[in-house]
């Protein structure tokens, strides 16, 4: 029996240093202790070791018969070193994936240490945090030493570690960063009710309060924007819409467009759309830049949003009310209930069918179907003679694109035969103006050409004062005079 108050201390400095608990760290020494036993005594089948978790008492047998764990000797000690060391790992792993298990869904800061591949590795403390390449932010560059801030998405354990997944991309990361740096939202005073991101690019948020006296747009905001550029540093200068939450559709998606103005919004509930009329100025605001606006506000919204100009609207309201009047037995007054209804194109009319117009209107089935029925043909005629203009200009592009190519092609040719020519007429201007300007080089110039003794080629010609003869060039290039 032995007794140590320094294993006391030993077993408190590991639960503390590596927050595992204090009767895991005895059960793991005494597993250590066992086979230590069992190296040193090769009869030892029934090896026991009980430590005293108060005083720190070991008591161990081998067969019943009781020995001193200082007499085992150094090849057990280290067999109990290992033991003990691969427990405490594993301990160790238990308690990190226990630990960030509870905290998904939380905002942690963390060091950058390296990139594995495309993926950041993040030193968050008592673990290491993995943000992939499709959880980062778009455009956003890390360098070791960083501070870095994620959400923990996901904790999972794979071979001999614990993978803690990060996200800076997901949309409940913009709500944890509102509550961090917001109050009223971290305190439930202020309710962020909707929420649509693109992530690097945009965000919009709606908002209400619970509280008539705090402005819930504002509290988001800060003083003169100091909550909310603390969010936008944050997210690498991603734009963040607030807007003001309300419990009717149409208000809600006047407010979702913003900064557009709208004019008016009908809803069609049948098929969860909404159309949206602006003006021709609004148009490409309530848009946005490649449709970010819109489908950052259908999404916020849960409607399918079609914004049309008031010409357009007009165009599809003329349309069916001329079609409708051709069917026997329809009221004028049907026009007006299918608007109300949000119906307001035959393309609309023909996706509803005839049963709600049966619930909704009172209309018999037999003139509910006819309605559906011719609604069903002209829009159908309409879509193939979209499709067959859409055709014909894509061919007239492609014509265009091809005459422009050949038009290029024949200028750079063109251009390659009058380049062609100027460099013949540079040789034959340089060939001319080979012999000297001047009569005093003649005498010089001649006696560089060949004798009669020395070529059976003819001399040159005396040049007269003026210039060179066709002769004396000819001589130069070595051709026949």
């Amino acid at each position: 029996m032995t007794m140590s108050t320094d294993l006391i201390r030993f077993v408190d400095s590991i639960s503390r240093d590596k927050n595992i608990d204090k009767e895991s760290v005895f059960v793991d020494l005494e597993a250590a202790m066992v086979s230590a036993m069992r190296k040193a005594y090769d009869d030892a089948e029934d090896a026991v070791v009980k430590i005293d978790r108060s005083n720190g008492t070991i008591q161990a047998t081998v067969n019943g018969d009781p020995i001193d764990m200082k007499t085992l000797g150094r090849i057990a000690a280290q067999t109990a070193k290992q033991v003990m060391m691969q427990k405490i790992r594993e301990d160790e792993r238990s308690a990190i994936f226990e630990e960030y298990s509870q905290r998904v869904g939380t905002v942690v800061t963390g060091t950058v240490t390296r990139y594995e591949g495309s993926t950041l590795v993040v030193n968050l403390g008592r673990g290491e945090g993995f943000l992939p390449r499709s959880e980062q932010i778009p455009g956003e560059t890390h360098h070791p030493g960083e501070r870095i801030r994620g959400m923990i998405l996901d904790v999972r354990e794979e071979q001999n570690q614990v993978r803690i997944v990060l996200t800076q991309t997901h949309p409940d990361y913009i709500r944890k960063l509102f509550e961090l740096e917001v109050p009223e939202v971290g305190e439930r005073v202020i309710e962020i009710r909707a929420l649509a991101r693109e992530a690097g690019y945009r965000t919009k948020i709606a908002v209400s309060s619970i509280d008539t006296k705090v402005d819930a747009v504002g509290a988001c905001v800060g003083v003169r924007g100091s909550r909310i550029r603390n969010i936008v540093d944050e997210l690498g200068g991603e734009k963040i819409d607030i807007v003001r939450w309300n419990e009717s559709s149409q208000v809600l998606i006047t407010n979702a467009l913003k900064p557009a103005e709208i004019k008016e919004v009908f809803l069609c509930f049948e098929m969860g759309r909404a159309t949206v009329i602006v003006d021709e100025d609004q148009l490409s605001l309530a848009i946005g830049k490649r449709g970010q606006n819109v489908r950052l506000a259908a999404r916020m919204t849960g409607w399918d949003i079609d914004i049309l100009t008031p010409v357009e609207y007009d165009k599809a309201v003329d349309e069916m009310e001329k079609t409708l009047k051709d069917v026997e037995g329809v009221e004028d007054v049907l026009l007006d209930k299918l608007l109300a209804m949000g119906i307001i194109s035959l393309v609309d009319l023909a996706e509803v069918g005839s049963e709600p117009l049966v619930k909704e209107l009172d209309l018999e089935e037999n003139l509910a179907g006819k309605i559906v029925g011719v609604a069903s043909v002209e829009a159908e005629a309409k879509r193939l003679a979209a499709e067959a203009e859409a055709a014909a200009k894509a061919a007239k592009e492609s014509a265009e694109e091809a005459e422009a190519v050949v038009e290029s092609d024949a200028h750079e040719m063109g251009a390659g035969v009058t380049a062609a020519a100027g460099e013949r007429n540079a040789l034959a201007t340089e060939a001319v103006t080979v012999s000297p300007d001047e009569p005093g080089d003649v005498e010089g110039f001649a006696s560089t050409l060949p004798t009669n003794n020395e070529s059976q080629q003819p001399g040159p010609q005396e040049p007269d004062a003026g210039g060179s003869t066709a002769e004396t060039d000819a001589v130069e290039f070595g051709e026949p005079a």
